[in-house]
């Protein structure tokens, strides 16, 4: 592995670091590549709307910080420009995600990336991202 792949591995986790959201979220990093993260996160009660099922602000944000932290890992400081997201299953209580970023086209500036987000290996949201890649590099 190479000076650069190992860089890209710890810029997400220094993003997490400084993230009080994503860390309030309880979101933990289970791997990281160049263009891509997987990411573990936990429902709990106080992410619950008024009818007992995780708001879907609370999957959007898990979506959100896999894609973020995935088109950060190539050094340079990347935006999130657009974004959406589908909800295909509800949520509750205990329940244990996974998201899955993964890059499908990086051009110079623009990144555009899917993530999928599964409880027991069902797909239960699809997000999908644009990103501007800046000319900052990230200090590790």
């Amino acid at each position: 592995m190479g000076k650069s792949d190992d860089k890209a591995k710890q810029i997400p986790y220094k993003m997490l670091e400084n993230d009080a959201y994503s860390k309030w979220l309880g979101i933990q990093i289970l791997d990281v590549k160049k263009g891509y993260c997987q990411l573990k996160m936990q429902i709990r009660k106080d992410m619950l709307n008024s009818m007992k099922k995780a708001h879907g602000g609370i999957t959007y944000a898990l979506a959100d910080t896999a894609f973020g932290f995935a088109c950060n890992t190539y050094g340079k400081k990347a935006v999130s420009i657009e974004s959406s997201i589908n909800h295909i299953e509800a949520l509750v209580e205990g329940d244990i995600l996974i998201a899955e970023s993964d890059v499908k086209s990086q051009k110079n500036k623009l990144g555009f990336y899917i993530v999928e987000i599964k409880r027991d290996n069902q797909l239960v949201a699809l997000f999908k991202g644009v990103t501007y890649k800046t000319n900052v590099d990230w200090e590790i």
